[in-house]
């Protein structure tokens, strides 16, 4: 008889290890990524690190680590990048530079080397998505009004994090904190995050709108594990790690119309082999070594929790909100994150930090996710205290909220400009991208049939053809908008400086052809800017490339705002509607109604929101259908959703009055409901059926079952009459609860 595999016995050892610890945890209201840490610490008891099994383990952690980027991916987006706004931007720059510096000094105070203090500062900068999302769900705070800039500033930290850990990989390799390589490998980054945004964002949505037909659950799983997978390796070729390239194609797929349906199909392949991955983390720690660093442990602790809570208050401060969102916002990120794991296990494969280091970060992470909630509890109490031993002055000055200002409407030179540098941007660093593709790929493969003169002519053409749209958008694009025409016609002197902005791109546009004509015919600088000059003038002339560049431009514009237009179709209310509530301290919040909640089956009139919460109703979502402003006979009825205008208090007294019902219910003992089954039955001598008629025997009406067939004398009767007479003998077929029958088998 065979025996199973060793590596397939440490599996089973995980899997049910990861299983009995989070329902532990669960039942101690625990995230589960701390119940698989610590199934980890039990396991590394029983699996030496030095079974070569236990290589394959981690292994299948590395695919952990592709699949949890991959989800973040789906939950982040670029779009969402763009959403965040100012606020977020801002405090999340200042935390991660507050919290890098001071993990550095904290790392330099131990002794430790530069860069193992470099490490310590990346892994102590970013707070825990998953974790905080569970708190927040826990204590009912989703809906308060600061938890908008928390997800915001988590979005940045996501890309922070994916940034960081290509920039740690190129420090740690060239073992230099400056110099030109590291600035290369950031360029090349950029690029690469660029490309794969404009080329994935126009090729897959159109690509998954025209399989729609072919893609059932079990297709779209293999496709969309397929894009992940191939855009790992292209990532890995290109020189950055595997979880970039899964974050990248997750970030793109986010933004197409069945995002949501792909990260429902992977979330099962995701929670397994991040399980894996956590257990794995936890496998690594060694807890007899524990004493020796409990110090570091303590303080590393202190450090996150003071200076995440300090910076990320002040940074939200800095960025223009109110003392009480951003002290809320603090106390709400003073953990450390699940990217701290695997930058720890980055930097301790690439053999630039200790184990030591690597034991103190993940037993500091366990502390400090452990008291999240309690310090979450803490802002009130600390706000409160501010509010009152903080002198007037200072409050009217950090309550100045410039989001509830109307901001001025911007001169049309501030918005010509914006928009005109911000396409120009893009798509010169699309072209930038383009010439490198050609000239380092296509070039070489074209010579190896075309040597020579020949081969680089082709090359010249291919890669001049495909700038040339793109560059045509550069050069005449933003010449046609209002503004610049309002500026050309309104004022004489705003002439000059129009046509100045005309020949900045011309030059640039002119710069990059050069470079293709200087790298592949090394011409003369006159001859290369005259022939770059009339190749552009006859792309700003061809109405072919006019057509071409705009059909481009409106595919791409349509795929990015698909998802976009899709959910603003199915909103409760639209973004208008949100941005014209200025009022401080005022927000739009959206419930769902559960069936077992009070407020089911009543009418408006009845809940009377406006005089017992305070709040006014502004949207009832059923379905389908969109009741706006609705009146006070409109009835709340089972899944629902509402969305009300209000305070954060206000919100939170209206969330544990319509919980009561749900929490009643939910403390009822839970009982299991009669089936129904088919049984028959023979009437005896003594039966009090006997000469009685279907409809006067009582089976359905008394006894609540249904009589569905009679056998006598070897005959049988199918849903007999109700004017039947019973007779001795007969069989009776009967569907009912098994009480029932029993009774009815009584008569």
């Amino acid at each position: 008889m065979s025996e199973l595999s060793p590596f397939l016995v440490d599996l089973v050892l995980i899997l049910v290890a990861a299983a009995v610890f989070s329902l532990l945890f669960k039942w101690l209201k625990q995230p589960a990524v701390l119940s698989y840490i610590i199934a980890g610490v039990v396991l590394s008891f029983y699996i030496s690190k030095k079974d070569p099994e236990y290589e394959q383990l981690v292994n299948w952690a590395e695919v952990g680590i592709i699949f949890l980027l991959f989800g973040l991916g789906l939950e982040f987006s670029f779009k969402k990048l763009m959403k965040v706004g100012t606020t977020a931007i801002i405090a999340t720059l200042f935390i991660v530079f507050s919290m890098i510096t001071l993990g550095y000094l904290t790392g330099l105070s131990f002794g430790w080397s530069s860069m193992s203090s470099i490490f310590l500062g990346a892994m102590i900068c970013m707070s825990s998505t998953m974790i905080i999302i569970k708190v927040f769900e826990d204590l009912k705070l989703t809906t308060k009004n600061f938890a908008g800039v928390v997800f915001g500033i988590l979005v940045i930290e996501d890309l922070v994090a994916v940034l960081l850990m290509v920039l740690l990989s190129t420090v740690a390799v060239s073992q230099k904190l400056e110099g030109m390589e590291m600035l290369y490998s950031f360029f090349k980054l950029i690029g690469f995050l660029v490309f794969w945004f404009l080329f994935g964002t126009f090729l897959i949505p159109t690509f998954l709108r025209k399989m729609k037909r072919f893609l059932n659950d079990e297709t779209m799983l293999i496709f969309s594990t397929a894009f992940c997978i191939g855009m790992v390796y292209l990532a890995t070729h290109a020189g950055f790690s595997s979880a970039l390239g899964a974050f990248v194609m997750g970030s793109i797929l986010a933004e197409t119309i069945d995002s949501e349906r792909i990260e429902k199909l992977i979330h099962p392949i995701k929670d397994f082999f991040g399980a894996i991955f956590f257990v794995s983390v936890g496998m690594m720690v060694q807890l007899t070594a524990l004493g020796e660093y409990i110090v570091p442990i303590i303080i590393i602790s202190l450090v996150v929790i003071i200076g995440q809570t300090l910076s990320a208050t002040g940074g939200v401060l800095l960025a223009g909100q109110n003392l009480k969102t951003a002290v809320f916002s603090g106390f709400s990120l003073s953990q450390i994150g699940e990217f701290s794991y695997i930058i720890a296990a980055l930097g301790l494969s690439l053999g630039v930090i200790k184990s030591s280091l690597y034991q103190i970060i993940i037993s500091s992470s366990v502390v400090t996710i452990f008291l999240s909630p309690y310090i979450m509890k803490l802002a009130n109490p600390i706000y409160r205290f501010l509010e009152r031993k903080l002198p007037p002055a200072w409050q009217d000055f950090l309550n100045k909220d410039s989001s509830a200002h109307p901001v001025n409407e911007q001169s049309l030179w501030k918005k010509l400009l914006k928009d005109m540098v911000k396409m120009a941007l893009i798509y010169y660093i699309l072209c930038v991208l383009i010439v490198y593709f050609v000239l380092f790929y296509g070039a070489p493969f074209v010579q190896g049939f075309l040597p020579g003169i020949k081969g680089n002519i082709v090359v010249a053409v291919v890669v001049i053809s495909l700038l040339s749209p793109f560059m045509r958008a550069i050069i005449i694009k933003k010449d046609r908008s209002d503004e610049f025409r309002q500026l050309w016609t309104d004022n004489k002197n705003n002439r000059g400086p129009l046509i100045f902005t005309i020949l900045i791109r011309v030059l640039l546009c002119a710069g990059l052809i050069m470079f293709v004509l200087f790298e592949l015919f090394h011409t003369h600088f006159v001859i290369a800017f005259t022939l770059a000059i009339i190749f552009l003038m006859l792309f700003v002339a061809s109405s072919h490339l006019k057509a071409r560049s705009i059909s481009i431009e409106q595919r791409f514009k349509a795929n990015f705002h698909e998802k976009e237009k899709y959910h603003e179709s199915k909103a409760p209310l639209t973004k208008g509607f949100v941005n014209h509530v200025l009022a401080r301290d005022m927000h739009l919040a959206d419930f769902a109604i559960l069936p077992n909640y009070l407020i089911v089956g009543k009418t408006l009139k009845e809940l009377k929101f406006r005089q017992i919460f305070g709040m006014n109703i502004v949207t009832i979502v059923r379905g389908e259908t969109r009741i706006n402003i609705p009146n006070g006979n409109e009835r709340i009825f089972p899944g629902d959703r509402i969305v009300l205008l209000g305070t954060d208090s206000q919100m939170e007294i209206f969330q544990k009055r319509i919980e009561e019902g749900r929490k009643m219910y939910e403390s009822r003992e839970e009982k299991l409901l009669p089936e129904v089954q088919m049984k028959q039955i023979q009437i005896g001598v003594e039966s009090h059926l006997v000469g009685k008629t279907i409809r006067t025997s009582g089976i359905q009406e008394k006894n609540n079952c249904l009589l569905i067939g009679i056998e006598r004398n070897n005959t049988s009767m199918r849903n007999p009459d109700l004017d039947l007479i019973l007779e001795e003998g007969d069989i009776l077929w009967l569907i009912g609860e098994y009480n029932n029958i029993l009774q009815v088998n009584k008569l």
